[in-house]
């Protein structure tokens, strides 16, 4: 846990708020306390003069006006009375006053800025007060020593910065606490259910367990949970997928041996007389040699990644007809080819006969797991030229089979994911469509009422 971490920041930040709050109260609660003491003593020095005036003259001993001036702590006393100003008492003529304090017309303002200067200030010279009278008279003024005041003030202050220290320390501990039980303690879970995670990320019991709490703290906890669930499958697969990639490049140097073998023996073929093996002795060389440039391509790139296309324009009608001895259609399947003999795709022939082999296996594979109901199995493969892609050419791949179900479609073309039947590994359409794409086409699942309908679109390459 770090020493200086986020509770121990959110507690400083939070007294540090308290006594800002404070500050910004203090002034105007220093000015309201200056004006209070005045006004206290404003209000003392007027019934004093009140006694004093209606004493008999003579009849106070002068020792008792100084009482009585010293208990309320002025130097002079006037009122003014039916616009005449009276002096009501007066001990040693004072100094000239440093400073007029009148509080008849508050001005908070300047109230605030006069009390910093009392506060703030080291002279000793009496100043002048002036306040509102009470009953006939008019207004009352007094000098005072300022001293007193100032003394008066500093307590206050003092007073003032002990409780908002108490009322800082409090409110930061409640907000400490708050924070601490709703924010910081669930982001320390998250935090160290990261590290946890991240050490062992295949290891389904670091996943995070999410809380019931419906606030941004529990949108995080789901979130995170469900992005490690789906981090950890995809790690998983990937292990297996460097597993399957190393069985792999094993089979196929073995195999590679076995095909040169068999190549060598369809030679042999060639030149048998029968007329039939003459015919198909051709293809099944072309077909074993490009089963062997498949082998070395894979075990020289190291993976299953596909090589960069290498196009030229080929008539699709040939790669469509390799079909139907590729695939070994029976009588029970009606295969449709509906090509022009004149149509020409800029393509990689051999990575575009992969791509139909893909879909027509998996058509065929489809519709021998649920055949159709009252018809033959019916494979069609149509290619043209169209007023939606002039400069491309659209390949249909067509069949009655059961179709796609609606849960595949979302992943129909992603490896391992978008398998339509049962036993499937779900390659042949990732495969089918990284192909597609590596000529900078595209392959879509076309809406049909029965069965699936797979297009291609391939453009020919800019001038």
């Amino acid at each position: 846990m770090p020493l200086f971490g986020l509770s121990a920041r959110l507690l400083i930040l939070t007294g540090l708020f308290v006594m800002i709050a404070e500050v910004l109260i203090y002034g105007p609660s220093i000015a309201s306390f200056r004006v209070s003491w005045l006004n206290d003593r404003l209000s003392t020095a007027q019934v004093a003069g009140l006694v004093l005036e209606a004493a008999p003259e003579g009849g106070i001993n002068p020792a008792f006006e100084q009482k009585l001036l010293a208990g309320v702590g002025a130097q002079a006393i006037a009122v003014k009375v039916g616009g005449a100003r009276h002096l009501v008492a007066l001990a040693d003529t004072p100094a000239e006053v440093a400073e007029t304090i009148d509080l008849r017309e508050p001005d908070w303002p300047t109230l605030i800025v006069d009390a910093f200067r009392t506060l703030l200030g080291t002279g000793d010279e009496p100043v002048r007060v002036i306040g509102p009278g009470m009953g006939a008279a008019a207004f009352v003024e007094m000098i005072i020593d300022p001293r007193p005041l100032r003394s008066a003030m500093l307590d206050f202050s003092r007073r003032i910065l002990v409780v908002s220290l108490i009322i800082s320390a409090i409110t930061g501990g409640l907000v400490y606490l708050a924070l601490h039980w709703l924010i910081v303690r669930p982001v320390r879970r998250l935090s160290a259910n990261v590290a946890a995670f991240a050490a062992a990320p295949e290891d389904a019991s670091r996943i995070i367990v999410p809380s019931e709490r419906t606030d941004e703290i529990g949108i995080a906890e789901r979130a995170l949970a469900e992005m490690e669930h789906s981090l950890a499958d995809v790690l998983r697969q990937k292990r297996h997928l460097a597993a399957l990639g190393l069985a792999v490049s094993k089979i196929n140097h073995d195999l590679r041996n076995m095909l040169t073998a068999a190549q060598l023996l369809s030679d042999r073929l060639a030149q048998v007389a029968d007329p039939a093996t003459a015919r198909f002795a051709p293809r099944l060389v072309a077909t074993l040699g490009r089963a062997i440039d498949f082998c070395q391509a894979t075990l020289a790139y190291g993976g299953a990644a596909e090589p960069v296309p290498q196009r030229r324009r080929v008539p699709v009608a040939s790669l469509v007809s390799d079909l139907r001895d590729l695939l070994d259609v029976g009588d029970d399947l009606q295969f449709v080819q509906d090509v022009a003999p004149d149509l020409v795709i800029d393509a990689d022939p051999e990575q575009m006969s992969r791509v139909l082999l893909n879909l027509c296996r998996n058509a065929l594979q489809a519709m021998e797991q649920a055949p159709p109901s009252g018809e033959p199995r019916r494979l069609v493969v149509a290619a043209r030229r169209d007023n939606a892609h002039p400069a491309a050419v659209t390949i249909d791949v067509i069949d009655n089979g059961p179709g796609v179900a609606d849960k595949a479609r979302g992943t129909l073309f992603e490896a391992f994911q978008g398998t339509t039947r049962a036993g499937g590994s779900g390659l042949g359409l990732a495969i089918a469509a990284e192909l597609v794409h590596l000529h900078g086409g595209d392959i879509t699942l076309e809406p049909s009422e029965k069965g699936a309908h797979f297009r291609i679109v391939i453009p020919d390459r800019s001038a």
